[in-house]
Formats: structure tokens, C-alpha cells, sequence
């Protein structure tokens, strides 16, 4: 009984993480709408955001006693912060082709190429609960968004938009491979710092050293560092370490919600009623999968 109760109190906390995460994750589009608006450059932007969140990582990191490069952290650097800066990338490049309603949903099929992915390499079981949460949760995903099938879809979008997906859902499990070595500060850290590599790298080769920021940009560029990255990062891998990848990726579904609580609050976009039913069907596959207390097997230490 005390190991159950444990293990219950152990899931509980990986679930507020990864849905906090979630929430610190939402304000991205949000921070970068404001940032946009103001006339900043989309990849000023993001060198900004994660160049601030390696200074306030790398500090934090050192903190916990993380103090010289490692062999293990150069390798999130390199492959992380690469993949991270791709699927950021084939996202956005999505937008030129298909709408943003349509680009969620085909992104927030993750979780389902996660569990598959997950099945495939024998690394976790998918039980009918499981199953269950994940056809509530992506059910939740499409009544929020809407049918993608609703108007003629340009092939390039939806090829890119699906590449961001499927990269996000080798993303969380390697992500979690990668960080068993190392603390959550230290993971995050070298993934912000090969982020900001490559995001500079292509600012200065598109359009050069000069940056364009204002007052406006400067302020939502702290909020994506301390809230869209350093925190939502670190909730994010002490939540996965918990969960594994699958129940990770369901519970991450309420990211599109809280973009729209989000949205409603502090940009005026309207929450229709399409919205608070497909938030009702992810939250109910979270709380599903907490009341069945849906641990994986042999998490990272």
C-alpha cells in the first residue's frame, strides 16, 4: 500500500508538471503574436528567446553543480537543440501554405505517432486506458480546431506540418533518453544553447548582424526565456522522467486550450463554445489516466 500511495503521489506530480509545461508552452504564440505585431523580425525573435533562456539555464545549471561541458551535454546541444530549432522551423514554414486551425491539428497528432513509435521499439505498453485517453485527447484536439478536410489543403503544408509533428514525437522520447545523464537545468541548457546557435546562424546569413528590437519585443522575448523555455523546460523533463514519453505527450494536449484561454484574455480573440468541449475531452483523458495511475515501466533515473 505504501508503494502504491507513492507511486500515486509520484504520478500526480509528473502530471501537474507536464501540464504546467503545457500552459508555459501555450504563451508561445501568444509572446510571439505581441513580438510580431511590433515589427520584429520572426528570427530576432527567437535568437532572443533562446539565447536569454541559455544565460538563465546555464546559470541554474551551475547552480546545481553542473560546472564544465559534458560529453553527454554537448550531445543534447548538437541533436536537441537542432531538432528543436527544425520543428520550430517546418511549423512556421507550414503557415505560408495551410492555416493556422488547420497546422494544430496535424501537429497535436503527436501523441499518436508517439504511442506507435513507443509500441514499435517494445518501450511501453499500450493498455486500453491508454488507448482510450489518446482517442479522447486527439478527439478534444479536432472539436477545438476543427475538421482539417474543411477547405482544399496545399500538399506542401500538410507535408511540413506532419514532418513537425513526427519530429516532436521523436523529439519527447529521445529527449528523455538523452537527459538520463544529466540534470533537468543541464538538458534544458545545452538545448537552448544549440537552439540559439542554429537560429543565429540563420539570422546573420538571411539578413545580417543588425537587430531590430523595441521596447515591446524586448518584453515578450523575457517572457518566451523565463516562461516559454527556462520553466516550461524544466517542468517538461521532471514530467517526462515521471511519465514517459506516451502519457507525456496525451497530457501536453492541453497546450491548443490554454493558447485559447490564452488568446481570449490577453489578445481578445473570442472562446467559443467548440473550445471549452474539446478542453473537456483532453481534460478528462488526463484525469483518466491519473485515476488509472498509468506509470510506465522502467523510467530514466
Amino acid at each position: 500500500m505504501a508503494h502504491e500511495s507513492r507511486s500515486r503521489a509520484a504520478s500526480g506530480r509528473g502530471t501537474l508538471f507536464v501540464a504546467l509545461s503545457a500552459c508555459g508552452f501555450a504563451s508561445i504564440p501568444i509572446f510571439v503574436t505581441l513580438a510580431t505585431r511590433s515589427g520584429a523580425p520572426l528570427l530576432e525573435v527567437l535568437v532572443g528567446r533562446y539565447g536569454l533562456a541559455a544565460v538563465l539555464l546555464g546559470a541554474l545549471a551551475r547552480s546545481t553543480g553542473t560546472r564544465t561541458l559534458e560529453r553527454a551535454g554537448l550531445r543534447v546541444m548538437v541533436v536537441i537543440g537542432l531538432t528543436q530549432a527544425l520543428i520550430a522551423y517546418s511549423s512556421l514554414m507550414a503557415l505560408n501554405y495551410i492555416p493556422a486551425g488547420t497546422l494544430s491539428f496535424l501537429f497535436y497528432t503527436y501523441p499518436a505517432w508517439v504511442a506507435i513509435i513507443a509500441r514499435l521499439r517494445r518501450l511501453e505498453p499500450l493498455t486500453r486506458t491508454r488507448l482510450l485517453a489518446l482517442a479522447m485527447s486527439l478527439f478534444g484536439v479536432i472539436v477545438m480546431i476543427g475538421s482539417p478536410t474543411a477547405a482544399a489543403l496545399d500538399p506542401r503544408g500538410v507535408a511540413l506540418a506532419l514532418s513537425s509533428a513526427l519530429l516532436y514525437a521523436a523529439y519527447i522520447p529521445l529527449i528523455g533518453f538523452m537527459q538520463r545523464d544529466l540534470t533537468p537545468a543541464a538538458t534544458a541548457g545545452y538545448m537552448a544553447v544549440g537552439a540559439t546557435i542554429v537560429f543565429a546562424l540563420a539570422k546573420v546569413f538571411s539578413a545580417g548582424f543588425t537587430f531590430h528590437l523595441n521596447l515591446i519585443a524586448w518584453r515578450s522575448i523575457a517572457g518566451l526565456a523565463v516562461i516559454a523555455t527556462t520553466i516550461s523546460f524544466m517542468l517538461f523533463l521532471r514530467g517526462l522522467q515521471v511519465l514517459g514519453p506516451v502519457r507525456t505527450a496525451i497530457v501536453s494536449t492541453i497546450e491548443p486550450f490554454c493558447t485559447a484561454l490564452l488568446g481570449a484574455s490577453l489578445l481578445g480573440q473570442p472562446l467559443t463554445r467548440d473550445t471549452l468541449v474539446g478542453g473537456a475531452f483532453i481534460a478528462g483523458a488526463v484525469v483518466l489516466l491519473q485515476l488509472k495511475n498509468e506509470n510506465h515501466a522502467g523510467r530514466p533515473s
